[in-house]
Order: C-alpha cells, then sequence, then structure tokens
C-alpha cells in the first residue's frame, strides 16, 4: 500500500483557509475605506509591508508615536464563554489608549493573531472586533498577521498582539514636564475591568459562581479614550495624562509627574463599580485591588485648576471626569488620603 505523502495541511496548517481570511479583511477593509475610515487609496491590506500616506495630514513639525500590547489572560474567558467579537476591541484599545497618554492622533493598527487551528467562523469574529476597535479610535486596519500554529497552541487556543502608529505636533506632545504644583488630578471612569488583573478573575472565577447580573462586565470592551482626549489636547486643556492598566492607579500616575513633585490622592473619591466590589468581597487587600485593577478609573489626566469646568464639559455623561487629587511639593512621592470606599 502506498503512503500518502508528507504535507503543511497534514501537520495542521491550511494555507488554503488562510488565503481566504485574507481575502476577508481585505473585503471589509475597503468597505471601511468607503466610510472614510482611511486617509488613503494606497493603503492596501495582502501586500508584504502596509502602506499609509501621511502627505495630507496638515501637522507641523510631526512627531511619529508607536504602541504595542495584547490583552492578556482575559482571551482564556473569551474561549470559556464563547465570545470572540469584542475581544479585537480591547486589543485596539489598549494600543491607542496608551497612544493619546502623549498626545498622538491614532493613524493606524497592525494585528498578529497566534492560533493553534485556523477557525474562519472564530477568526472573523475577532476581527470584527478589530475593525470595530479601530471605528471607535478613528484609525485604520492596515494589516497584519496570522499565524497557525499546531502544536504550540491547542486547538482551541489563541494569542493576540497589537501595534498601532500616532502622530502628534511636536508642540502638542503630552509631557509630564508640563505637569505644575496645584495642578488638578481627574478621574475619567472606566466601564468595567478594562484588560488588565484577569490572572486574578480568573483565579476567583474557579472557586466563586459569578452573579448573574455581573456576567456582562466580564467581558466588556475596555473604553477607547482618544475622542475625548484629543479634543482636549487639541484646545492645549492638559498637561498629562495616564492611561490605568497593569499595577493600578498610583503606579501609572506616577510615571506621567515629574520626580520632584508629589502625588497627592483621596482615594475615597474614587467611584468604584459593582464588579470590582465583588471582586473585593473574595478576600483581597484593598491594596492588591488599586494596584492589580483600575477600580472604576480608566484614564486619568492632569490640568490646571482653571481647567476644569472646561474638560468636564467635553466628556459624555456616565464618562464625566471627576476630581480625585492634586500635585503637591513635599519629601515623599504619594500621599495617599483616606480609604477606597467599598
Amino acid at each position: 500500500m502506498k503512503k500518502s505523502k508528507n504535507s503543511y495541511k497534514k501537520s495542521g496548517v491550511n494555507i488554503s483557509l488562510a488565503n481566504k481570511l485574507v481575502q476577508h479583511i481585505s473585503k471589509i477593509s475597503k468597505k471601511n475605506a468607503k466610510k472614510k475610515i482611511s486617509s488613503s487609496k494606497k493603503d492596501v491590506i495582502g501586500g508584504f509591508g502596509s502602506l499609509f500616506d501621511i502627505s495630507k495630514l496638515k501637522i507641523k513639525d510631526p512627531v511619529i508615536v508607536s504602541c504595542t500590547d495584547g490583552v492578556g489572560t482575559k482571551i482564556d474567558l473569551t474561549n470559556k464563554f464563547k465570545k470572540f467579537d469584542t475581544i479585537g476591541i480591547d486589543l485596539v484599545a489598549m494600543c491607542v489608549n496608551d497612544l493619546i497618554v502623549q498626545g498622538a492622533k491614532p493613524l493606524f493598527f497592525l494585528d498578529y493573531i497566534a492560533i493553534g487551528k485556523l477557525d474562519l467562523k472564530k477568526t472573523k469574529k475577532i476581527l470584527k472586533g478589530i475593525f470595530k476597535g479601530c471605528e471607535l479610535s478613528d484609525c485604520k486596519l492596515i494589516g497584519g498577521e496570522t499565524a497557525e500554529m499546531p502544536g504550540i497552541y491547542s486547538k482551541d487556543k489563541f494569542d493576540l498582539a497589537g501595534f498601532s502608529v500616532g502622530i502628534v505636533s511636536k508642540k502638542k506632545i503630552l509631557d509630564k514636564k508640563n505637569v505644575k504644583k496645584n495642578n488638578i488630578v481627574l478621574a475619567i471612569p472606566s466601564n468595567g475591568i478594562h484588560s488588565n488583573g484577569y490572572s486574578l478573575v480568573r483565579s476567583i472565577l474557579k472557586k466563586n459562581k459569578l452573579p448573574y447580573q455581573l456576567k456582562k462586565e466580564i467581558l466588556k470592551p475596555t473604553k477607547i479614550y482618544s475622542k475625548e482626549i484629543l479634543k482636549l489636547t487639541n484646545r492645549n486643556l492638559i498637561n498629562s495624562a495616564a492611561h490605568i492598566t497593569g499595577g493600578g492607579l498610583i503606579e501609572n500616575l506616577l510615571r506621567s509627574i515629574p520626580e520632584n513633585l508629589t502625588l497627592d490622592i483621596n482615594l475615597s473619591k474614587i467611584k468604584i463599580l459593582k464588579i470590582f466590589k465583588w471582586l473585593k468581597s473574595k478576600n483581597i487587600s484593598d491594596k492588591e485591588m488599586i494596584r492589580t485593577f483600575n477600580c472604576g478609573v480608566g484614564f486619568c489626566i492632569i490640568v490646571p485648576k482653571k481647567n476644569v469646568i472646561k474638560v468636564k464639559k467635553m466628556f459624555p455623561k456616565n464618562f464625566t471626569p471627576y476630581e480625585i487629587g492634586y500635585i503637591s511639593k513635599s519629601k515623599r512621592r504619594v500621599n495617599l488620603r483616606k480609604s477606597l470606599k467599598w
């Protein structure tokens, strides 16, 4: 009996299926171009490299800003709950929310999907979220890579990485050097856990049943803040900003102020979301909560006191910033006043 020849497909990699996915991505990309989520007809998906025409951008002394990130172990829960259409929003959010910290307008995005076995239906749902995230942040998906990796990832497992590039005028860059004594720290609400702390969340879910009313909160996609923050930077209303991700509120804020100034925060002012109150009830200390989760604060801006009212008016009601502290000067790097109110 003649043995069948070895092939790439038999080893677990289906090139034909991958080509169908590329065709699908290109088709959606062209539809989005018609919606003007593109800056140029030169943008093409499917080539060896991606093109993006910046010649029409009217920015004086432009500086390119780049970011890369993933969504961590939140991916495990997308598999558990079979919900794949929003994790792509998280991926885009984690990158563009970092870009805008420096005042950069997101231009384009590239994704990397590593998967054990290519499932077109599942991958299309993931990509749907990525396209939605790009739409929400007014940037374009111009390329990426989908790698089928049998033996490295089990059949249902996958991982995501995102890469984003933005642009900002040299004079508009948000720099911690701009922060002054008596500037106000404003917290912008998160819409949930976002994409940090999920290793702890998963550990808790193994031992505790999630209340029905909180099930939607677990995979709620990360809020994208680009449109609001760019309005503020264009009007020179803020001095510095911080995306509240891994490390929590204090560690991320400290990255956004000069070393000779003090972060003075009143923790009791934080508006804690219900999902964090439930997590806290599972025997987690205040210290662990504030350094692992955003606890209800997804982004922070540091502004001159005279600009506070103007800043608040530029946000929708459910994401209106509120004061949680100010910048002072003392021998200490951080002054934490009062405790979190659970």
